[in-house]
C-alpha cells in the first residue's frame, strides 16, 4: 500500500494559536475546524457541564455577531457547521465555499474573542434550558439512556476527570452564575488554547496570512493546558459492576476496560484485539453468540481514546429473549481469556488491520473529517502529521503484541460491568435519543 502523504503546513501566531493548512484543490471549498482545549475533564467539582453549555453559548452571539446570526451567515452563503464537546475537546467547525472563507473567520474570531460583550443573563438563562431539554431527550426518556454515564462513573474513581459525562449535572447548571460561566471562558477560550486548521482549495500562504487577519489581534488570554499532564490509570484489580433494573426492550450488558492512553502503540495493539474480539462483523464474539449460539441479537466492541493517561474499551451485548445475562457475561469472559493466550490468528490480524485502513481512508476522503484529524491529533498529541503516519503504526503491529495488549488490558479480572435488566413498565420512547 503507498504511503499517505497529504500537505500539511503549519505556522504558530504569536498569540500563540496554532494554525495548520492542507491544501487541496479538489473542490472549491474549505473547512475550518478549531479545537479548543477544554472538555469536561476540565470542570471541577460543582461546575459540570460547563464545556458542554459553551458550546451551546458560543452560538448565541459576540460583540459583533447577533444570537444565532453565525448559523445563518454561513449557511445562507452555502456552508454547513457545527459543533461537539468531549471529555478531552471542544471543537468548532464549518465548511464554506472558498470565497466566505473569510466570513467564517471573521465569525469564530469575534466569539472567541469577544464572546463575553454578548454573554447575558438572559442568554446564560436561554441555553441551560436548551441543554437540560437535551438531557431530557437523549438521556433521561432514551433506553439506556444513562449507560454510558454509568460506565464511565465504574470505571473511572470518584474525582478522577473522566467520571463524569460531558452533559454534567443538572444541578450543577442550575447553580451556575453568569460570573462562573464568564470565569469559565476566560480561563480556557482564548487563541493559546486552540488548534485552527484549514483543509481545502487554499495555500498555506494565503490560509495563515487570513488566519492572522482576523486571530492575530486577539490576545493569548486563556490558561493553555499542558498535554500529557494526567498519570496513568492501571487497570482495575477486581471486576466492579453496576445493575439497573428498568423497563428497556432486552436485557443488555457493557463490560469496559482501563486501555492506554490514545495515539500510542499499545492502544494501537488493543484496538486490534478489540476488533478481531468483537468489533468487525467476522469476529469470535459475534460469530459464535450472535450467529451460532444466538446467545444475542448484536455486540460490539471497540477503543474510545482518550488523551488523559487512559482511555475505554467496551464490549456491549444485547441479550436474546429468554437467555440468561450471566450466561452471556461468562461465555464473552472465556473468549477474553482464550485471546490472551493465543492472540489473534493471522486471518484476524489481516481483516482487523484492513477494516482499519478501511475505515481511515474513508475518513480522509471528506476534507470535514480529515480537518478533524489533523486538529485532534495537533491539539492533544502534538502530531500535525498523525494522518500520514497513523496506518503505517499500525501495520508494524505484531501479533505478539496485539495478544500481549489483550492479555494486559482485556482481562476478565479487570472488567467493570454495567447491566441493564428488563423490568416492568413502559418502555421509553426510543425516537426521542
Amino acid at each position: 500500500m503507498a504511503d499517505i502523504a497529504y500537505p500539511i503546513a503549519e505556522r504558530t501566531l504569536p498569540n500563540g494559536l496554532r494554525v495548520i493548512v492542507s491544501q487541496d484543490r479538489t473542490v472549491p471549498s474549505v473547512t475550518v475546524n478549531l479545537w479548543v482545549k477544554v472538555g469536561s475533564r476540565d470542570e471541577v467539582p460543582g461546575r459540570t457541564g460547563f464545556a458542554h453549555l459553551f458550546e451551546h453559548l458560543m452560538f448565541q452571539g459576540s460583540a459583533n455577531v447577533a444570537s444565532g446570526e453565525h448559523f445563518s451567515a454561513l449557511m445562507g452563503v452555502g456552508g454547513r457547521l457545527n459543533a461537539t464537546t468531549w471529555f478531552d475537546r471542544t471543537n468548532y467547525f464549518e465548511t464554506v465555499p472558498k470565497g466566505a472563507l473569510e466570513l467564517a473567520l471573521w465569525l469564530e474570531a469575534d466569539r472567541q474573542g469577544r464572546l463575553l460583550d454578548a454573554l447575558t443573563q438572559e442568554n446564560l438563562d436561554n441555553q441551560r434550558d436548551v441543554v437540560k431539554e437535551e438531557k431530557r431527550q437523549r438521556y433521561d426518556n432514551a433506553p439506556y439512556g444513562h449507560a454510558m454515564r454509568d460506565v464511565y462513573a465504574t470505571l473511572f474513581p470518584e474525582g478522577h476527570p473522566y467520571h463524569h459525562p460531558t452533559i454534567g449535572s443538572m444541578e450543577d447548571l442550575e447553580a451556575a452564575t453568569l460570573d462562573d460561566v464568564h470565569a469559565f471562558f476566560a480561563t480556557h477560550y482564548g487563541p493559546n488554547n486552540t488548534v485552527l486548521t484549514l483543509v481545502g482549495d487554499i495555500s498555506p500562504e494565503d490560509g495563515f496570512a487570513a488566519v492572522e487577519k482576523y486571530f492575530g489581534p486577539l490576545p493569548p488570554s486563556a490558561v493553555a493546558r499542558a498535554e500529557g499532564s494526567m498519570p496513568p490509570l492501571a487497570p482495575l484489580t477486581g471486576p466492579v459492576r453496576l445493575e439497573r433494573s428498568e423497563p428497556v426492550p432486552n436485557d443488555r450488558l457493557y463490560l469496559a476496560f482501563r486501555l492506554p492512553a490514545d495515539a500510542t502503540p499499545e492502544f494501537h495493539a488493543v484496538g486490534l484485539a478489540m476488533d478481531a474480539i468483537g468489533g468487525l462483523s467476522s469476529s469470535r464474539l459475534v460469530e459464535h453468540l450472535v450467529r451460532q449460539e444466538r446467545l444475542v441479537t448484536g455486540l460490539t466492541a471497540h477503543p474510545l481514546g482518550f488523551a488523559g493517561g487512559v482511555s475505554l474499551g467496551l464490549i456491549s451485548a444485547d441479550i436474546s429473549a429468554g437467555v440468561d445475562p450471566a450466561d452471556v457475561e461468562r461465555a464473552i469472559c472465556a473468549e477474553l481469556e482464550r485471546f490472551a493466550e493465543t492472540g489473534p490468528t493471522d486471518i484476524e490480524m489481516e481483516s482487523a488491520v484492513a477494516e482499519t485502513e478501511r475505515a481511515w481512508l474513508s475518513a480522509l476522503a471528506s476534507h470535514d473529517d480529515r480537518a478533524d484529524h489533523i486538529s485532534h491529533y495537533a491539539a492533544l498529541h502534538d502530531d500535525t502529521a498523525y494522518i500520514n503516519t497513523f496506518l503505517a503504526q499500525v501495520r508494524a503491529v505484531t501479533v505478539e503484541e496485539v495478544r500481549a495488549a489483550a492479555a494486559r488490558y482485556l482481562q476478565p479480572s479487570s472488567r467493570a460491568v454495567v447491566a441493564y435488566l428488563m423490568a416492568p413498565g413502559p418502555i421509553a420512547d426510543e425516537e426521542l435519543s
